[in-house]
């Protein structure tokens, strides 16, 4: 396994919780997969259903594939009342994926989630963990034009 991946489910008890861990070797890898999840549990002594549970519960974390570049619009209240739907459509159009798709080229994933701590900028997305606010379509496709 991969250095950070040993490191952090190594010593991981010793320094941090299993989310925090999570959270690393997805940083590392892009995403968890069975093999890892299944070396998590077995390294922290806990059940694979534990860990798969953390995996796919929090929003920030995926048991699939994403691509390079992954574009979450935000659905929590604030934003919902600015309209994040013509968001998403801007980005549905330009890239032709669905929330919770990848492109065909593998360079962007659509991602709906709760709050990313931007509510006074709404509506607003995260591109690989840079957050934009006060969207509109045209600002959209602007910021998303960076990343291609």
């Amino acid at each position: 396994m991969a250095k950070t991946l040993e490191g952090t489910i190594a010593h991981g008890k010793e320094a941090k919780n299993l989310l925090s861990a999570l959270k690393e070797v997805q940083e590392e890898r892009g995403y968890l997969s069975g093999e890892v999840i299944a070396e998590i549990a077995r390294r922290w002594d806990v059940s694979i259903g534990e860990v798969y549970g953390l995996a796919s519960f929090y929003s920030f974390l995926s048991i699939e594939p994403l691509g390079r570049n992954v574009i979450r619009v935000c659905k929590s209240m604030p934003c919902y009342l600015k309209n994040p739907r013509t968001v998403v459509e801007t980005i549905e159009r330009a890239f032709g994926i669905q929330p919770g798709e990848t492109t065909s080229d593998g360079k962007f994933s659509l991602q709906l989630t709760n709050c990313i701590g931007a509510c006074d900028k709404a509506p607003a997305m995260m591109v690989n963990g840079t957050i934009y606010g006060d969207l509109t379509p045209e600002k959209v496709l602007e910021i998303l034009d960076k990343y291609k």
